[in-house]
Order: C-alpha cells, then sequence, then structure tokens
C-alpha cells in the first residue's frame, strides 16, 4: 500500500497512523520530495476526475492567479503537486482520495 501526501498534513498523519495501526505496511511518499509522473496523475484523474483529485480550498489553489487556474489540470498537479487532494492511497489497482469515512470503510478500518 502506497500512501501519497504531505508530511506536515494531519490526514494524512491520521491515514498513515490508523493503517499502520491496522497492520497494514504502508510506505509513504511526500508530494513535495517525491515528484509524481505524469503517468500516474493521469491514472488518477482518469480513476476520480479533477474536481475530486484538485483541492480547490488550498492555499495553493488561492495563490494562483486565473491565467495559472486555466491549464490543463495534469501540467498544473505536475506543477503544483500540493493541489493534490491528500491523502491519495493506493492498494493493488484501486485508489482513494481523500480520509473520509467511505475511504476508512472501503480499506476496513470503519
Amino acid at each position: 500500500m502506497k500512501l501519497y501526501g504531505l508530511k506536515n498534513c494531519d490526514s494524512c498523519k491520521k491515514a498513515l497512523k490508523a493503517l499502520q495501526s491496522a497492520g497494514q505496511s504502508v510506505e509513504f511518499i511526500d508530494l513535495r520530495a517525491v515528484p509524481v509522473a505524469a503517468e500516474q496523475l493521469q491514472k488518477w484523474l482518469d480513476e476520480h476526475g479533477d474536481a475530486v483529485l484538485v483541492n480547490r480550498k488550498s492555499t495553493t489553489w488561492r495563490g494562483l492567479d486565473d491565467q495559472a487556474r486555466q491549464q490543463p489540470v495534469l501540467a498544473l498537479l505536475g506543477a503544483n503537486p500540493t493541489l493534490i487532494k491528500r491523502p491519495v492511497i493506493e492498494r493493488g489497482d484501486n485508489s482513494f482520495v481523500g480520509w473520509t469515512a467511505e475511504v476508512q470503510t472501503a480499506l476496513g478500518l470503519a
């Protein structure tokens, strides 16, 4: 299992702790330190859509001008990985975005 997030993100910390406490082996990937490949971003976009994957409530989003916001979503996320809603959890061929009750249930934690 892989958890993509930021080391200082509260949701990412909660998810990582809960998964490890449940006996899951989790590899943490810091989105700032390790750029996500365009192919991986495209896979997430295809599976979840930009409405789910792009965090439009973030300070990064609010700091972008209109021209930057009009970029193709793939380019925008590649240039600004902190716009990715967190955490993104991959288990096998499935991926999950966020740390909602639905995600926790899908991962067998609720």
